[in-house]
């Protein structure tokens, strides 16, 4: 059990927030090499650029699933082949030059949650026995579901940290070297606030 005041666990908690909101959700190194893959808001705030266009795709796609008129059975049952067949390469082993964020991002997951309102919308209207919507729904989010267990098992691409005079990513990366301030003058002002409690 923590011997840290919870009034001061809190304060701790809060600290170590606003201490890395600048890169929570960049998960790249900043460096100018990683730079193509992050967006920034504002002067500190990164963003992971593959991640926000996952979301924008995702949003766009429920949107339309939503405003779409009921799709034919035929469509729904095709929908998930083809989200197959357009995710798959995104999820090959990595070589040669990266596709576009667009293509590997925004598009399939726009696609896949367009399935799954649409599937969803055309279940809840559906006669007795038609199972087109349920399953076209269903497919899909085992897809997407698969498709981001392959993803993250592929790992993150470290290519430009291999070319790089710096690496391995350590002390002396420049992409690190704001995380890592950061980090021990967070420790040093935590230390100090637990001394004091």
């Amino acid at each position: 059990m923590s011997r840290i005041p919870p009034a001061l666990a809190r304060r701790i908690d809060r600290l170590a927030r606003r201490a890395h909101r600048f890169h929570r959700f960049a998960h790249h190194p900043l460096c100018a090499a990683y730079a193509p893959e992050l967006v920034r808001l504002g002067r500190r705030t990164r963003l992971c650029r593959g991640c926000t266009l996952a979301w924008l795709g995702a949003l766009a796609g429920a949107l339309a699933g939503w405003a779409a008129p009921r799709l034919p059975a035929e469509l729904l049952l095709l929908g998930p082949a083809l989200l197959l067949g357009w995710a798959a390469p995104a999820l090959a082993p990595r070589g040669g030059r990266a596709a576009s964020k667009l293509l590997t991002r925004a598009g399939p997951l726009a696609l896949a949650t367009f399935l799954v309102v649409a599937g969803l919308r055309a279940a809840a209207g559906a006669e007795p026995g038609d199972w087109s919507g349920a399953g076209s729904a269903a497919v899909t989010a085992a897809l997407v579901a698969l498709g981001a267990w392959r993803w993250r098992r592929r790992g993150p691409d470290r290519g430009p940290c291999l070319a790089c005079p710096q690496a391995p990513p350590g002390p002396r990366c420049d992409g690190l070297r704001p995380v890592a301030r950061r980090e021990r003058a967070f420790s040093r002002l935590a230390a100090r606030w637990i001394a004091r409690g």
